[in-house]
C-alpha cells in the first residue's frame, strides 16, 4: 500500500494555545484533541501520542492495547502532576497495512472515508448529544446546537481504564481517509467537507482548506486535519486474479473490461451531479476583477475548472477589505449560508472599509 499524506494544524481564532496533537509515523496516523485547562490538555494529547507510538503492537488488536498504554500513561501523570490532574484526550488513530485500516478510537474526534464523492463517518462520537440522538431523547440537529454538545462520555486518562472502540475498514484504490478533531467539524459541514475534498487532489493542499474553512466560520476551538490518499497494492490476491483472467477466454475478459468502465463512467456521472446540485446551493464572498464580489458555488478549482461564479461584483476594491484583519481570508472565500447572507457580509465590508478610510457613507 502506498499512502500520501497531507496534515495541517491551527490554535483557531478564539484559544489561548494549540491543545491537539498530531502523529504521522507511517504506517501509524493519529489525533488527540486534550482537554485539562492550563497546560494539561496540551500535555495529554502529546503524551498519549508519544506513547502510542513507543507502545508494542501490530494490526487491530494491537493498536488498541497500545491506545490503553497511552490511557494509563496519562491517568498515571494526571494522578501524580497536581499541575496537571483531571487532564485527559481524545484519540482517533489509523494503522495502514496490506488493503486495509485498522482503526481505534476513544473521543470526539473522527475518522471518514471518502470513496467515489461520497463521505462516511467511520468512528462514533463519545459525547453525551450523541448518547441522546441514539436514545431519541433529540434530533441531530439539536445535537448540534445543544449547550452540552462537547461533553464527552468517555475519554483517555480520566480513567484508570477505558473502552477502546476498534474496527477494520476494507480500502481500495483512490480512497481518501480523514482524521480530524472536532475544531473542524464543529465549524465545517460534511457537504462543505465533500466540496473540498472532491476538489482538491493534493492532500496537503486539501488540509490547508479545510483548516482556512474552519477558521473562516468562526475558529472557535484547536484544528487538526490529517489527510491519508490510499494506493493499494493488490498484491498476491491481484496475480491470482491476473492468472485465473489468462485461462479465460479473450471475449470474456473484454467484456469484464468494458463492465468495468461503464460502472467507473456511471459512478463518475453520479458524483459530478451530486457536486454540481451542492455546489449550485453555495454562496461565498470572494474577489473577482480586483472586487469585493458574492458568489454562488464553493471557492474550488480542479483541473482547471472552477466550482463557482460571480453573481454581483462591487465597487469595493478588495485590497481594502483585505487591509481589515477580520477579512484577510478574502481570496480564499468567506461562506454564506444563501445569497442573502453574502449579501449582508458584502455590506459589512463596505461599512469597515468606510470607517477604516474615514468615511462614514456606506454606499448603496
Amino acid at each position: 500500500m502506498r499512502v500520501r499524506a497531507g496534515i495541517a494544524t491551527d490554535i483557531g481564532r478564539v484559544r489561548e494555545r494549540n491543545e491537539d496533537s498530531y502523529l504521522a509515523e507511517a504506517p501509524l496516523f493519529a489525533v488527540a484533541d486534550g482537554m485539562g485547562g492550563h497546560k494539561g490538555g496540551e500535555v495529554a494529547s502529546r503524551l498519549a501520542l508519544e506513547t502510542l507510538e513507543g507502545a508494542p503492537g501490530e494490526g487491530g488488536g494491537g493498536l488498541a492495547q497500545r491506545v490503553r498504554a497511552a490511557n494509563a500513561a496519562v491517568f498515571e501523570r494526571s494522578q501524580a502532576d497536581r499541575a496537571v490532574s483531571g487532564m485527559g484526550t481524545t484519540l482517533t488513530a489509523v494503522v495502514l497495512a496490506g488493503t486495509a485500516a485498522s482503526i481505534a478510537h476513544v473521543g470526539d474526534s473522527r475518522a471518514y472515508l471518502l470513496r467515489a464523492g461520497d463521505l462516511r463517518q467511520l468512528t462514533d462520537d463519545h459525547t453525551l448529544v450523541n448518547r441522546m440522538v441514539k436514545s431519541g431523547e433529540i434530533t441531530a440537529a439539536e445535537a448540534g446546537v445543544h449547550p452540552h454538545r462537547s461533553v464527552l462520555t468517555r475519554a483517555l486518562g480520566t480513567e484508570a481504564e477505558v473502552e477502546v472502540d476498534e474496527f477494520d475498514v476494507a480500502l481500495t484504490d483512490g480512497d481518501r481517509l480523514l482524521l480530524c478533531s472536532d475544531g473542524l467539524t464543529g465549524m465545517v459541514t460534511e457537504a462543505q467537507m465533500v466540496a473540498i475534498l472532491s476538489a482538491t487532489p493534493d492532500p496537503q493542499d486539501a488540509a490547508n482548506r479545510l483548516v482556512r474553512a474552519a477558521n473562516r466560520a468562526g475558529g472557535v476551538d484547536n484544528i487538526t486535519v490529517v489527510i491519508l490518499d490510499v494506493d493499494v497494492d493488490p498484491g498476491t490476491d491481484g496475480e491470482a486474479s491476473e492468472r485465473v483472467g489468462l485461462q479465460q477466454a479473450g471475449t470474456r475478459r473484454l467484456l469484464g473490461i468494458a463492465g468495468k468502465i461503464v460502472l467507473v463512467l456511471l459512478t463518475l456521472a453520479v458524483a459530478i451531479i451530486g457536486v454540481r446540485v451542492y455546489v449550485d446551493r453555495q454562496w461565498y464572498v470572494g474577489e473577482s476583477g480586483a472586487r469585493v464580489a458574492v458568489f454562488r458555488g464553493v471557492p474550488a478549482e480542479l483541473a482547471g475548472l472552477r466550482f463557482s461564479h460571480p453573481v454581483v461584483i462591487t465597487d469595493i476594491p478588495a485590497a481594502d477589505a483585505e487591509a481589515i484583519p477580520f477579512y484577510a481570508e478574502l481570496a480564499g472565500g468567506l461562506t454564506a449560508n444563501d445569497r442573502d447572507a453574502a449579501l449582508a457580509i458584502v455590506e459589512q465590508i463596505r461599512r469597515d472599509v468606510a470607517a477604516v478610510n474615514g468615511s462614514g457613507d456606506t454606499g448603496s
